[in-house]
């Protein structure tokens, strides 16, 4: 079992831009009237905001960046360093942190990197910046996380299309001594790369004329290879057996009584998170959600929850969190977390 503690790191703030255009999944194209009710009633998801084709990942976060660095009244020079974390980054190459570092106007004396991860990615990067921040080096860090994934979703696919929703996500950290410990567990299983895949457009698979024939899986799901594919069964079995267990595994390791816990923010995946709860015997009332407007945001799911269910507890007084990450890789991992009088600005429309 992987784990981790950090000490020394304060969450300062957490931000979150959606894209202003909003799809409703009643009146879905591929749904009937019958058909969309009860994808609404067995996904959780009402409706989902759609990025135009020429917004990217990077400007939405760039967009909650800016305000949060604004709200918390921090100089862009005193950013030491950003993790950029998403699947739909704005170029193969170079690295979207190069490219933020600049359109924010950041000191180039900035750490900057890049990191390919999707449902999990939040908790991950939370540790990999928590980590650089540490040991007082460096002071301040900005947690870039989110995707446009609905720009590699089929819109005739009705099995994925209406269930993912874009996003882009701030989290601000600080070097502070009198900071609560993070802690962290971590989980990978490559074997079942292929239950959420794209598969063509990376070097294994590069992309070819063929990679743009659209495949019909059913009535109303096709979609080509550079789309996303999604095996919904073996991932709703993953995601309700591995985020119980390793919410246990880092209570169990680290002596956290769940009972004591404020806050829990599992990421957005459909409504099996009511699954995961029950069977963490956990009360509705400290589970946070954003699924029901904003639909399966990807990496940015954790921390959109934060923005968008219960902002005005959070921001006051001190709060104990768990957040659990769980889904493409596979990969999953688990944290917990304080938060005291953290800067939470409303969220941001693009």
């Amino acid at each position: 079992m992987s784990f981790l503690t950090v000490k020394n790191v304060r969450i300062a703030g957490v931000s979150a831009c959606v894209p202003e255009q909003i799809e409703e999944n009643s009146t879905f194209h591929l749904f009937s009237k019958e058909e969309g009710e009860k994808f609404i009633a067995t996904t959780g998801v009402e409706r989902h905001h759609i990025a135009d084709k020429e917004v990217t990942t990077a400007d939405l976060c760039i967009k909650a960046g800016n305000k949060l660095l604004e709200d918390l009244k921090w100089d862009k020079d005193e950013i030491d360093c950003i993790i950029f974390v998403s699947q739909t980054a704005d170029y193969i190459l170079p690295a979207t942190s190069c490219i933020v570092q600049e359109r924010m106007g950041l000191s180039q004396a900035c750490y900057s990197l890049d990191i390919s991860l999707g449902c999990s990615g939040w908790v991950y990067g939370l540790s990999v910046i928590s980590s650089l921040l540490g040991n007082g080096t460096m002071k301040k860090g900005l947690l870039l996380v989110g995707d446009t994934i609905t720009k590699i979703c089929s819109p005739n696919d009705k099995s994925t299309y209406p269930l993912f929703g874009d996003c882009g996500t701030v989290t601000a950290l600080e070097f502070n001594k009198n900071a609560e410990d993070l802690k962290f567990t971590f989980n990978t299983d490559g074997i079942e790369k292929e239950t959420i895949i794209v598969k063509d457009g990376g070097y294994r698979n590069p992309f070819s004329v063929n990679s743009l024939t659209t495949h019909s899986f059913g009535e109303g799901i096709e979609h080509n290879d550079t789309q996303l594919v999604l095996d919904g069964m073996d991932v709703f079995a993953f995601g309700i057996s591995k985020a119980p267990s390793s919410v246990k595994e880092l209570s169990e390791k680290f002596d956290i009584d769940l009972d004591e816990v404020d806050f829990f923010e599992f990421h957005q995946a459909n409504m099996m998170n009511e699954k995961i709860r029950k069977k963490l015997k956990l009360p509705a009332e400290k589970m946070l959600y954003s699924l029901r407007d904003f639909g399966n945001t990807s990496s940015a799911s954790i921390p959109l929850s934060i923005v968008t269910d219960k902002p005005h507890e959070i921001r006051n007084d001190r709060h104990t969190h768990i957040a659990c990450g769980f889904g493409v890789g596979l990969s999953w991992a688990s944290c917990y977390f304080s938060t005291d009088n953290i800067v939470i600005p409303e969220l941001i429309i693009y």
